[in-house]
């Protein structure tokens, strides 16, 4: 597949429907360097995802039964929104462990919010057999190509803004965003997975050379907690030779409070998820090498408003 012109074409579909996010340098997390952070929390519904959700709605026809995604949260949000955007029914599947806060902001775009027990899997067996049954259109969460080419259009964006880094830092939950990253760069930056240690699907994968069940807990389980890695993105990490690491979530608390306390970037655990890497030592950077942070999800909880 031509990603480039895939991830392009999105970048153009998309563009009137998402928001253009911030990039800043900054220095501090008690690291020696500095660390170029663009801010996708910023984006509509709290995260990247609605890149992806555009962009799939606006690909294809819609049929008369409406949409239907699983989630964890985030990415129902995001479909939620477009869909309400785009003047179309949607049906959203997500499991108890998203939390009120995701939960009441899939509730407030009017969608047909279904909350299940278990984990994400157990979301879109349900989303799957809703499909079956009425013809709804799937709007996975990160293994389809549309998906992975509207979470491209974030890099596409971060590399029109300037970007200098030579390494990019991406948490991988069931791996559209760090597809979108792989599918534009193909190698011309270094990318580097970053996954808490209790839901590492990708880890995992890349260990063993296919993608393979695996146990999901944690404190970003609901937006990185996919049990299983997508396709797609193992697919373009085996080929580009992508490093991966892991961090505890002791790790991911402690950058989200960094973020807090020292920029005043609240953030879920998820969006702290790859900075995490760098201030806990995951991934060191060689001397010189040029470090960027992709912040992907801002819907933290308990909402503090809320």
């Amino acid at each position: 597949m031509d990603w480039q012109a895939q991830i392009t074409a999105a970048a153009t579909r998309i563009r009137p429907h998402v928001q253009q996010t911030p990039v800043i340098e900054t220095q501090g997390f008690g690291l020696t360097y500095p660390v170029e952070l663009k801010l996708e929390h910023l984006q509509h519904t709290g995260s990247f995802k609605a890149r992806g959700a555009f962009n799939t709605l606006l690909s294809q026809p819609v049929p008369d039964a409406g949409l239907v995604a699983a989630s964890g949260g985030n990415h129902g949000a995001a479909v939620a929104h477009a869909a309400h955007q785009l003047g179309h029914r949607a049906r959203i599947y997500v499991p108890e462990m998203a939390g009120p806060s995701k939960i009441a902001l899939i509730e407030r775009t009017g969608a047909d919010l279904q909350v299940v027990p278990g984990a994400y899997a157990n979301a879109l067996e349900l989303a799957q057999a809703y499909e079956q049954e009425t013809g709804a259109m799937q709007v996975h969460a990160y293994d389809a190509a549309a998906t992975v080419a509207g979470q491209g259009t974030c890099f596409a964006e971060w590399q029109s803004q300037g970007l200098a880094a030579d390494t990019l830092l991406v948490a991988v939950g069931g791996g559209g965003l760090i597809g979108g990253a792989l599918a534009w760069f193909q190698g011309r930056k270094k990318i580097v997975a970053v996954e808490p240690e209790t839901s590492s699907a990708l880890h995992q994968a890349l260990a063993t050379g296919a993608a393979v069940d695996v146990e999901v807990s944690g404190v970003a389980a609901n937006a990185l907690g996919a049990r299983r890695i997508g396709d797609i993105c193992l697919g373009l990490a085996l080929a580009q030779d992508v490093t991966s690491v892991t961090v505890p979530d002791e790790a991911i608390t402690a950058a989200q409070t960094a973020l807090w306390r020292e920029r005043r970037i609240l953030v879920e655990p998820a969006g702290a998820t790859a900075l995490a890497a760098l201030t806990c030592g995951a991934y060191q950077p060689a001397p010189g090498e040029r470090v960027a942070v992709l912040i992907c999800g801002g819907n933290i909880a308990p909402d503090p408003l809320g």
